[in-house]
Order: C-alpha cells, then structure tokens, then sequence
C-alpha cells in the first residue's frame, strides 16, 4: 500500500517501527524482488522511491476513469487497475495531480488520495471484507477519544463542551445510541447495545464510505468524530479541531511548539482531506 503501508526503503528504519520488524519487512520485500509476482508502477515507485514516469494522465474507459503513468494504467499494490468510478472524476484528477507532483524523489506521505484509494479498491469492493472491517472498528467505541472527559483545566474543559458535546446529541438524534462518558481509561465500554444501534449506520456503506471511515478514525481516534465526517455532520477542520481539544487547549494556555503542534496540525487535515474528497461525486 501506499501511505499508511508505503515503506520506507534503501533509508534510515522509521520512527515507531521495531528493529525486528524494520528487519523482517526488508527480508520479505528483498524476496518479493526476487521471487515474488511481476511489480506495478505502484510497488515499483516503492522500490525506486523515484519518479520513473514523464507524464501523468486519465484515460475515460467503459468501465471508469484510470490515471495513467506514461499511457500505462496505474494498478494498486495488489495489481488491480486503479478504476475510479466516472462520477469520482474529482478524486480520479487529485491522485493524477499527487502523481504528477513528484518531481524527482518519491514522497509516500504526498500521496493519500492514492492509497486511500488503493485501499478501497483492493479490500472494500467485497461485502465479506467491509463486513469483518466494520466489526473492526466498532471496538473504537470503547476507547473513543471523545467519550473521556477532564474536568479541568478550563480551557481543556471549554473545548469539550464546545467540539463534543453537540457530537453527542448527533449521535443520539440519528441512531438512539447512548454514549457513556467516562473520567478515566481503565475498564470503560460502551454497551453492545450502543455498538448495534451504531453498527446499523455504517452497515450499508459502500467500499469507499468505509475506506473514509477507516482513515478518518485512524486519524482522529474517534469513531464518531470519523462518522460525522463520513455523514457531512462536520468539514475537515471541524473534525481535526474536535481531535485536537486537548492539543488545541495546551497551546492555548502555552503556546504552539515549533515542528511539533505544528506538523501533527498538517498531518491530520491531509488524512481527513483525503477522506473527506474520497466520497466526493463530482
């Protein structure tokens, strides 16, 4: 995968990624070289981590839109075509537009409509996999970041009342759900019967609903915060600003830490964006 699963390669082990795991993702990509099924431009891109391609295009087909590298179709890590369909003609140009904006070295982190996509098409398009997925992330409830309050300080305790509460009442208006709030991280949970009544809303989603749901809870640690994304409850910023309270209540007593605040602020709009302009049909 691109993104979340675009490795590093031929560079320096990331941060937060075990010696034994760096290690053994190199074992397996060494032996995929080797051994393994015929690259796509996706995984070649991965190998390379630099431009091969001289011009980017889209090609209109019956089937849907396919961006193209050189007049060859792009295909997604797991060799499928990436097919978008015709009336997502606006997230077909932005993954051209990621494409045609690396100039020399690949930038992995530049490419979220790409993956997101890639995501989609390779483990979405099938009821069984949005099944076992959507169990998946039902279980975000219990750790929800929004369902655990602070009672102080102020500023902590204003942005709650005014990113979260009004989430609540939401939730509870379209599927009479009870959210139980909690003061602490030990042994909390939502009941099953919460879980149900919220599983009912996400159950007819289709593969790219549930990719923009999987993302946006990634991204936010927020099952509600993510599905009121999905449902258009909240924009971008509104969703990364409910994410970031306790964040946002730090600087604000504090102030903002250079390369720190200020990059996380990024990095969760570009993954909230690229959710967000996934379920675009234009």
């Amino acid at each position: 995968m691109l993104s979340a699963g675009f490795h590093y390669t031929k560079i320096c082990r990331p941060l937060g990624i075990s010696k034994l795991r760096w290690t053994a993702y190199q074992s397996r990509l060494s032996s995929t070289l080797l051994d393994g099924p015929p690259i796509t431009e996706t995984n070649r891109a991965e190998t390379s981590m630099k431009r091969f391609w001289k011009t980017v295009g889209m090609e209109d087909r019956e089937e849907g839109i396919a961006i193209t590298l050189d007049k060859r179709a792009l295909k997604t890590p797991s060799g499928h075509t990436m097919l978008l369909p015709h009336n997502k003609r606006l997230v077909a140009t932005l993954i051209a537009t990621e494409w045609e904006n690396q100039r020399i070295v690949l930038k992995p982190h530049a490419l979220p409509m790409t993956s997101l996509a890639s995501r989609a098409i390779d483990y979405f398009a099938e009821p069984e996999s949005r099944e076992v997925v959507r169990q998946s992330l039902l279980q975000y409830l219990d750790t929800d970041t929004i369902c655990f309050y602070q009672e102080y300080p102020p500023p902590l305790v204003n942005q709650q009342e005014t990113h979260w509460d009004p989430l609540f009442s939401w939730v509870e208006q379209i599927s009479g759900a009870k959210i139980e709030k909690f003061t602490s991280i030990l042994s909390n949970s939502q009941s099953e019967e919460c879980k149900k009544k919220l599983s009912v809303i996400i159950n007819d989603f289709n593969q790219w609903e549930m990719a923009a749901l999987e993302r946006a809870i990634h991204a936010t640690k927020s099952f509600i915060i993510a599905l009121a994304l999905v449902k258009r409850r909240l924009n971008v910023d509104q969703a990364s600003d409910a994410a970031r309270v306790e964040v946002n209540s730090q600087i604000e007593r504090w102030g903002e830490v250079e390369d720190t605040h200020d990059v996380d602020f990024h990095d969760i709009r570009r993954q909230l964006g690229s959710a967000a302009s996934l379920l675009s049909a234009a």
